[in-house]
């Protein structure tokens, strides 16, 4: 995803002009650094210093630019709540904020750097758009999109390789308040974001050839907007659902959807995320496997919710 990011953000630099990015000491590590090199001018590394970086941010897009703010989800938004809402969400301006390194995949840098409440504290301030996007694919078309929408974005990435789920073709639909159908199903649905979506195409299949179950995939990339229309047509088509996320599942997208539910089309759910704790430090695979993160427990968690019906 981060060379994704980069790759794109530079692509982008090269047809518009008024594209500035800020980085914060992370440029090299989240791959800003070849928007840098192409567009030296128009590239600032505050150094260590992030809720600096995005002032300076807002500061830019206050005099016209598109300005692209990024460091890790720990340090922004862990770091920089305040101007994230005062100085960017406030006055609605063109400022995308992309962080990487979010989840508990962030690994061997431990419980401090493993950023599990970024999508509940950007979804809470207003005006801000959340994406998250599953892929190297999804990222690029992603960025395009922050690019060339006015107004404030969250963009959350994550720090290992991952397998390519999308198609170019299914990436052209994406758009803010969207969301992509990969399977429909009549036994259940889950809804994934991030990393958490290739577990969920895993799961689906698993519990197709083992259980006979036919479930449903909707990777919700964009959290805010939320596609409420289609979290509430798979409900009511399928009877339940599961959540999928590398989030608390307090606040993230589990909050999210049982949101829309409760007021729309109330419906037996099940979220899958980090259970309200702080992660550790280990090997990324390990981790997801330690705290549930897996298709193996999403697919449980679709047979839990399913059983809970039957009694």
């Amino acid at each position: 995803m981060r060379e994704s990011f980069g790759e794109t953000l530079t692509k982008l630099g090269g047809i518009n002009k008024q594209i500035v990015v800020v980085g914060a000491d992370t440029t090299g590590s989240i791959k800003t650094s070849i928007f840098g090199q192409k567009f030296p001018e128009r590239f600032f590394n505050v150094g260590i210093a992030e809720q600096n970086m995005i002032s300076v941010a807002a500061g830019l897009a206050m005099a016209g630019k598109v300005a692209f703010a990024s460091t890790y989800a720990v340090f922004a938004p862990g770091k920089c709540v305040d101007q994230m809402r005062n100085a960017i969400a406030y006055p609605e301006i063109d400022v995308k904020l992309v962080s990487s390194h979010a989840g508990i995949s962030v690994g061997p840098d431990g419980a401090s750097h493993q950023e599990l409440e970024d999508i509940a504290t950007m979804r809470a301030i207003p005006h801000m758009k959340v994406m998250v996007p599953s892929d190297s694919i999804s990222t690029a078309k992603i960025i395009e999109i922050a690019s060339r929408t006015q107004g404030p974005f969250y963009v959350r990435i994550a720090r290992p390789n991952c397998p390519t789920v999308y198609s170019d073709k299914e990436a052209d639909r994406m758009s803010p308040g969207g969301s992509t159908v990969f399977a429909e199903g009549t036994d259940a649905t889950i809804f994934a974001c991030g990393l958490m979506l290739y577990e969920s195409l895993v799961a689906a299949k698993k519990l197709a050839s083992e259980n006979g179950l036919s479930v449903g995939v909707v990777d919700l990339y964009s959290i805010k907007p939320l596609d409420v229309n289609n979290i509430v047509k798979y409900a009511k088509s399928t009877g339940y659902v599961v959540t999928a996320e590398e989030h608390n599942i307090i606040g993230g997208l589990g909050g999210a959807v049982a949101e829309a539910l409760s007021e729309n089309a109330p419906t037996p759910m099940k979220r899958v995320g980090t259970l309200d704790t702080f992660g550790e430090s280990g090997e990324d695979k390990d981790l997801m496997v330690k705290y549930g993160l897996t298709a193996n427990n999403i697919a449980n968690k679709v047979l839990a919710v399913r059983s809970l019906l039957r009694k």
